[in-house]
């Protein structure tokens, strides 16, 4: 599948295309997409994800969310927040029922992949959706073994692109209530607004 911003990889398998574009504000970065979401064509389709009501709920979402004249965003509209400066890839492009079933090696052959894709469309932040995602990232991509992630804002940068970690939106990350979630989007729009010092 190509991508919204036309630059994107094609991928040999039925994964999520990458919605990215050159101007981005943030691109949000899972661990890799869900057979749901492949199969219904949107990122975070699962209904019991938390990523869409928590993200809703954020001030994060509030140009998004007007300027598409609705109170609540869901799967269908991940391709339209480009228009508002928001794109979507992965650590991992293989879809799985369930990202604990991923490997070394898949993060190994993938993450210098996302990279490339960072380098190429250098948005402002980039989001990682929970720890589990950028440790490998910064393993295998960046060869950064040495460095201990944190939720937040990041020390390292990828040239310009400031980066950031919030919890896993997945229901199955119960040490965060969808409250928490939202106020994880709400520190990432202070970080992006604050040009870092949030």
């Amino acid at each position: 599948m190509g991508s919204a911003g036309g630059m994107s990889e094609t991928y040999p398998f039925a994964t999520m295309a990458d919605y990215l574009a050159p101007g981005m504000r943030l691109v949000f970065v899972g661990i890799n997409p869900s057979i749901i979401s492949v199969e219904q064509g949107h990122y975070f389709a699962r209904k019991t994800n938390r990523f869409w009501p928590a993200f809703s709920r954020s001030r994060l979402s509030a140009e998004a969310r007007a300027g598409l004249g609705v109170e609540a965003l869901g799967p269908e509209h991940d391709a339209a927040l480009l228009r508002y400066g928001i794109g979507f890839t992965d650590v991992v492009k293989v879809p799985s029922s369930n990202a604990s079933v991923l490997k070394p090696a898949d993060f190994r052959e993938w993450a210098p992949r996302l990279l490339e894709r960072l380098e190429r469309y250098q948005p402002e932040a980039a989001c990682f959706q929970g720890v589990m995602g950028f440790r490998p990232f910064l393993r295998y991509g960046l060869g950064r073994a040495d460095v201990a992630p944190e939720l937040g804002e990041q020390s390292l940068m990828l040239g310009e692109t400031r980066l950031f970690v919030v919890p896993n939106p997945s229901p199955a990350n119960a040490h965060f209530t969808p409250a928490d979630q939202a106020a994880w989007y709400d520190r990432l729009a202070e970080f992006i607004e604050g040009n870092g010092t949030g």
